[in-house]
């Protein structure tokens, strides 16, 4: 019987050849819409999804760079990559120590050392600009739960919030933005040190984007206190709840959050009530925020 592994590792096999390495013995980590493998010479796999060839020569770019300044990032293997094969791309990244997520607390410091990193000119050609938009309208309109009506109606709120973006002066304040921070993309390690994971989204923006992930925790989720957030914004230097476009950060964040539930929702059905309750807060029918969000996937 085919297993929902062996297809994975086939590919694996074809993408290991390719770069010089072996397969044998690698055991998955995670297979997903990004498949992981660990190899046994402490190195980690990463199959993108299709189409990802371009985000994942992204991330060996930025990474390499972020190699050379020391700062705490996951590290690719020094070797000719991304690999493709099979029509599908690989990254290979050297294994980090046992670890676990950090914290908010974590993760602002290392935001703010990001953010604050002057950025070479030929890593800013391949960053790009940030699109918070990404894969949005393609998400709403393979969602299969969703029926005529609150189809339209997230489609036109990506219109409207969209419209808003574009009129943002962004000119004055572009950094280096992750594009997906929060603390499930850190790892604590034993010995004290955080490192920072999953340069996918990276790109060049605003760094409030950045920040909005942990306020929309705080007042969309209800899952951060009052004290954790004040924490998080206190190490950070600034509290993004205070500037002026926020609600429009906000939105975008919870947009795409509930977009993402449904996205959840096609494979596992379990994910189909907080996908509705999401959508049901966005159509004001659940009352002020917090909304008690909970995760899906």
């Amino acid at each position: 019987m085919t297993t929902h592994t062996e297809p994975s590792r086939a590919l694996l096999h074809e993408l290991t050849v390719q770069a010089g390495l072996s397969a044998t013995g690698a055991r998955p980590i995670r297979l997903a819409e990004n498949a992981l493998w660990r190899l046994p010479e402490g190195i980690v796999v990463r199959i993108a999804r299709p189409g990802q060839e371009h985000a994942a020569a992204r991330e060996i770019t930025v990474t390499r760079w972020l190699t050379t300044v020391g700062f705490p990032a996951v590290r690719p293997l020094a070797i000719d990559q991304p690999v493709h094969a099979a029509g599908r791309t690989a990254t290979f990244w050297h294994e980090l120590p046992p670890h676990h997520h950090g914290t908010t607390s974590d993760l602002a410091p290392l935001l703010r050392r990001l953010h604050d990193l002057p950025v070479p000119p030929d890593v800013a050609q391949v960053l790009g600009h940030t699109d918070p938009f990404v894969r949005l309208t393609e998400r709403i309109n393979a969602a299969p739960h969703l029926d005529q009506t609150a189809r339209g109606f997230l489609l036109e709120r990506a219109t409207d919030l969209r419209a808003q973006w574009d009129t943002l002066d962004l000119s004055t304040d572009t950094r280096t933005v992750h594009g997906d921070a929060w603390p499930g993309n850190t790892a604590a390690v034993s010995d004290g040190d955080v490192f920072l994971l999953d340069f996918e989204r990276t790109a060049l923006g605003p760094p409030q984007w950045d920040l909005t992930s942990t306020a929309v925790a705080a007042d969309t989720f209800g899952t951060l206190s009052p004290a954790e957030y004040r924490r998080f914004a206190d190490v950070y230097g600034s509290d993004v709840r205070a500037w002026a476009h926020y609600p429009l950060l906000r939105g975008i964040r919870e947009l795409r959050l509930v977009t993402f539930a449904f996205q959840v929702a096609a494979q596992s059905p379990g994910a189909l009530h907080e996908a509705r309750h999401r959508l049901a807060c966005m159509r004001g029918e659940r009352g002020p925020r917090p909304w008690n969000w909970t995760a899906v996937g």
